[in-house]
């Protein structure tokens, strides 16, 4: 028994073909903004790749840029049988391409959500990305001296200043690491001899920042060095002069950054997704009511469309039925194969 079955006179299938024709087209421009989504979030990934460890972020724009293209091309495409199925003549020469097509468009639009997904999913593997590309960002930022590293002490200063953060994890991950280059420091000084003794790494570590992790909205100078020590500066308690320095790390500053952006594309995507699952429900409805049309000769005649021809159980095993014959007419071309090589090898 078919699924969902509606009669359709002339009229309604005209008003159907006419309706799907728009839809398609509004379809189009649906591709064309979740490809422009894609190129954003492309360029914006890309203005901070120097603090990414690997290109797994860009799964997620390149995806987007992918069923972007295809929306345009299925949508085009649809939008032309549309047009098509007004006139017999050009209705027929689409007729034996209309199944392949539609099962070729359902695959699109469990691909599409797909994706949709993926723009909610991304926030793990993107802070571990942060996380690493962050931490190797800091560990360079005193190369100013070395080929492919020289921007990158400018690439974390506009960083934190541009999204109001320090450090990783927060202003203590300075501590950690020599962010002050060689060539400043002054190797006859007694402190600097002690400092870098005093490291198993040989490195001279400090529990200062750099100038960029300062918080403009602090009302005294901002404090840079020896940023633990309370007798080094008048009136100061380190553990209460938040304002001093930025306190959110740069890693969820990025994080929740990129996350709204993907999270907001996410539900585009996914508003797309059932506008487009409307539309090949309606491909759907017009392509077996015109096939079902029981007179040709007659376009005034009464017939039926159906989304379904069996019930979705019988249609379900119909599937797996199908995709059994296929695996056993593989197999057996495999053993055919083998066969045909045997007296070749004796």
């Amino acid at each position: 028994m078919a699924l969902m079955k509606v009669k359709f006179d002339q009229k309604k299938r005209v008003k159907l073909a006419q309706g799907l024709w728009l839809m398609n087209w509004l379809s189009v421009l649906t591709g064309i903004i979740i490809f422009s989504l894609g190129i954003f979030l492309k360029i914006e990934l890309k203005k901070r790749s120097e603090v990414m460890n690997n290109s797994e972020s860009h799964f997620v724009p390149n995806s987007l840029i992918g069923v972007g293209v295809l929306a345009c091309v299925f949508n085009a495409l649809g939008g032309k049988i549309c047009y098509d199925a007004l006139d017999p003549a050009k209705y027929s020469k689409w007729k034996p391409w209309l199944k392949p097509y539609l099962i070729i468009f359902v695959l699109f639009n469990i691909i599409l959500f797909m994706v949709s997904l993926f723009c909610f999913l991304m926030r793990g593997s993107l802070e571990s990305t942060l996380a690493h590309g962050l931490k190797n960002g800091m560990k360079y930022y005193r190369d100013t001296d070395t080929p492919g590293r020289c921007f990158m002490k400018k690439t974390i200063d506009m960083l934190q200043i541009e999204f109001r953060c320090c450090g990783n994890n927060g202003f203590r991950d300075w501590f950690e690491v020599q962010w002050i280059s060689n060539r400043y420091l002054d190797f006859a000084s007694k402190e600097v001899k002690d400092r870098i003794k005093s490291n198993v790494d040989g490195r001279y570590l400090v529990d200062g920042v750099p100038f960029s992790c300062c918080n403009p909205n602090s009302p005294r100078p901002c404090i840079q060095t020896q940023l633990t020590n309370n007798s080094a500066h008048y009136s100061y308690d380190y553990q209460t002069e938040e304002l001093n320095l930025w306190v959110r790390g740069c890693r969820e500053a990025l994080l929740h950054y990129y996350s709204n952006i993907m999270n907001t594309m996410g539900v585009i995507v996914f508003l797309v997704w059932l506008f487009e699952v409307t539309v090949t429900a309606g491909l759907r409805y017009l392509h077996t009511a015109l096939d079902s049309v029981a007179n040709p000769e007659d376009p005034e005649c009464e017939s039926e469309g159906w989304l379904l021809e069996k019930s979705v159980s019988e249609t379900w095993k119909s599937v797996l039925e199908n995709l059994k014959k296929l695996g056993k007419g593989s197999q057996v071309e495999a053993e055919g194969a083998e066969g045909d090589q045997a007296p070749a090898a004796s």
